[in-house]
């Protein structure tokens, strides 16, 4: 992301959340466009597609406090794109935004750095910059993993194949066949060029001559056209954590594509998909299960055994009269939370009501009808409707 993208691009917009939006807001902001605009569900969209890396973008500024504060900073201080000096501020001056970030806004790597050093490059002090060649961070990379219901809750390693740019193999990264790329003379190696915005500023662009690597190849090579990047496609070992949801996006930081000139990689964003379970579903932290018991069991009382997710099973104690769907917990026994413990089983109680009944079986039932003759169950339903 550039300087100048930093700068201008409303983020908030985006999203659609107001400024004072609050964490959890922007969270559910994002999950909501992430699933419409998803390319699995958009295929062949180019718009949908575009959408989404503009959602992602967004929410990789606002999703993390450090950087929503520096990008709050930075709009408040230069508006729309141009800076606002104060009160009888007098004269004009010529500096560069890229300055205020110290590079690294354009790489996407982190946005400080810089935010209380805009005066003194205001100014101009410190003598000049931009005069040598720049590292470059890697691109980041998205992918995505399909999980059963089991990793999820415990984690998992999973292999990924993955494409993305690299440094060329044919000429080491350099562009040039002869491995002798020169400084390019129209940004001096920087990668950027000043761009006039009135009133005696100046924002960064890209450098047309150079595409933004700072350097041009005299002979360009044949394998990447004098890029320096070429398609590289590799096999990683990922650690999915334990505890993950349907649709969650993890950020694997430094796992991207590989920088230039010494640059740090990118990131790698991997989105989750997680299957469902025959027996076990899920609620935050908790895992649900439904347990069948005998009318028998729900009157009187008595202990009823429970599975767990790839544990030992749990006893539980039903107490006298346990009416059909009560719910009860057993501690400990869900999902993985961030900080290592685990939510509890949520076990739900399903009276089973035999379809067919004979023997002794009928003759107790028959007996029980009788005893509990003058009962009505009903009797507070039809009370309560008479009462509207």
């Amino acid at each position: 992301m550039s300087t100048k993208d930093f700068i201008e691009k409303d983020f908030y917009k985006v999203l659609g959340v107001p400024k004072d939006a609050t964490e959890a807001e922007i969270k559910k902001a994002y999950r909501k466009l992430a699933r419409e605009f998803h390319p699995d569900a958009n295929k062949g969209n180019a718009k949908a597609e575009e959408r989404f890396k503009e959602i992602s973008e967004a929410n990789d500024v606002l999703g993390d406090a450090k950087k929503r504060k520096e990008y709050d900073e930075a709009r408040a201080l230069f508006g729309n794109g141009g800076f606002r000096p104060g009160p009888g501020a007098g004269g004009s001056f010529n500096f560069d935004l890229g300055d205020l970030f110290g590079g690294n806004a354009q790489s996407g790597g982190g946005f400080g750095g810089g935010i209380g050093d805009v005066f003194g490059g205001l100014f101009n002090r410190g003598g000049t910059t931009g005069t040598r060649t720049q590292p470059r961070r890697g691109q980041d990379i998205e992918s995505e993993v399909t999980l059963s219901f089991t990793e999820a809750i415990e984690g998992a390693t999973v292999p990924l194949r993955m494409s993305s740019q690299a440094p060329c193999k044919a000429c080491s990264g350099t562009g040039d066949k002869n491995g002798t790329p020169r400084v390019c003379p129209t940004c001096v190696g920087t990668g950027q060029v000043a761009r006039g915005s009135g009133g005696g500023f100046s924002l960064t662009d890209p450098c047309p001559d150079c595409k933004g690597r700072g350097l041009i190849a005299e002979h360009p090579c044949l394998e990447c056209k004098g890029s320096g990047r070429a398609k590289s496609s590799r096999t990683m070992q990922v650690r999915i954590p334990a505890g993950v949801t349907d649709g969650q996006r993890i950020r694997l930081r430094g796992k991207g594509a590989p920088g230039e000139r010494g640059g740090p990689a990118g990131d790698l964003y991997v989105m989750v998909h997680v299957g469902e379970h025959p027996v076990f579903g899920r609620k935050g932290d908790n895992l649900t299960v439904t347990v069948p018991v005998t009318f028998a069991e729900a009157a009187l009382g008595g202990e009823v055994r429970v599975p767990t997710l790839g544990g030992p099973t749990v006893t539980l104690k039903l107490p006298p009269g346990t009416p059909n769907g009560r719910t009860m917990r057993a501690r400990g026994k869900g999902a993985v939370r961030k900080d290592g413990s685990r939510g509890d089983l949520l076990v739900t109680v399903e009276v089973s009501v035999p379809k067919d009944v004979s023997g002794k079986a009928r003759d107790a039932l028959e007996a029980y009808r009788e005893a509990t003759a003058g009962e009505d169950p009903r009797a507070e339903l039809f009370e309560a409707a008479k009462g509207e």
